[in-house]
């Protein structure tokens, strides 16, 4: 049977091939393995909207005997990587779990950079967007507010003209009113999809406006109406998705965008770093860097 490194990079390495439909599945298993590996076959099946029986075929062509072979091998693979609660009784060792999950968020890391890696076309498409944008709308619902607020954070250093949104005094729905064609949109969701975030950017769409998504699938409902996409891994045994891919693709993104913008951007960071020094606000920072 295919092991799960093997999988990854055969699926990496045939996307092209595929049709369509088969590609979305394989695009699907390749960011949601722990999804696949402990959801049943109708569960996965619905959230992607294609049969079991495509499934199964997907399953074969990858060279397993089957679907339940499949989620044998990723099941293994998550196992490998971190201890889940339910099994902790059996290792009463703390620092051992700590251990584990430090690995299974690294693995996030290293599995949000390749995605990044081989998204080169995307990541010069989103600083161009942003730069040519009369604004820059950032928005997230729950945990998915966490990297949008950063995202927004980051355009507010770098001198761009940002708003943040976020339910509050007004729906996503109405905030979405008064962002145009001109504008740019960019969209954090991770798990569990939030449906008002969905209608927000499909009215958003609608008007012509450039969407980014930062996102865990394909599958993921945003994507949908979205022109740019970027994929982190999200796995975690415990508090529903982990944050730690995502942020680190805010990051990564608004980095290479301030080395993309310039002279323009180094004098915006040039600013922060001066007010951040203002001893009338802050006590004495020495050797800081920014």
């Amino acid at each position: 049977m295919i092991d799960a490194l093997h999988l990854e990079e055969q699926i990496r390495g045939r996307l092209n091939e595929f049709p369509a439909k088969t590609r979305r599945v394989a695009e699907y298993i390749l960011g949601n393995s722990s999804e696949i590996a402990f959801h049943s076959i109708s569960e996965t099946a619905e959230r992607l909207s294609v049969s079991r029986a495509q499934l199964v075929r997907v399953a074969r062509m990858l060279g397993f005997g089957g679907y339940a072979d499949l989620k044998k091998t990723l099941k293994k693979k998550l196992l490998d990587q971190v201890i889940p609660a339910a099994m902790k009784t059996e290792s009463p060792d703390d620092s051992d779990l700590a251990v584990k999950l430090c690995r299974l968020e690294q693995a996030n890391i290293d599995e949000t950079y390749r995605n990044l890696a081989m998204n080169g076309e995307s990541v010069e498409e989103f600083c161009s967007a942003v730069q040519e944008a009369d604004a820059i709308y950032c928005m997230g619902w729950g945990i998915s507010a966490l990297p949008a607020e950063w995202m927004y954070t980051r355009f507010s250093e770098l001198g761009l003209k940002s708003v943040l949104m976020r339910r509050g005094s007004l729906s996503l729905m109405e905030q979405a009113r008064g962002i145009s064609s001109d504008d740019m949109l960019i969209v954090c969701e991770l798990p569990s999809y939030v449906i008002e975030v969905t209608e927000a950017v499909r009215k958003i769409a609608s008007r012509g406006t450039c969407i980014a998504a930062i996102t865990d699938s394909p599958a993921a409902p945003v994507c949908e109406h979205s022109r740019i996409n970027f994929y982190v891994s999200d796995n975690s045994p415990l508090f529903g998705s982990s944050l730690i891919g995502s942020m680190f693709a805010v990051h990564v993104l608004t980095s290479i965008l301030a080395q993309d913008m310039g002279t323009e951007g180094r004098e915006a960071l040039k600013a922060q770093k001066e007010s951040l020094n203002d001893e009338r606000i802050y006590y004495p920072s020495y050797d800081l860097r920014y």
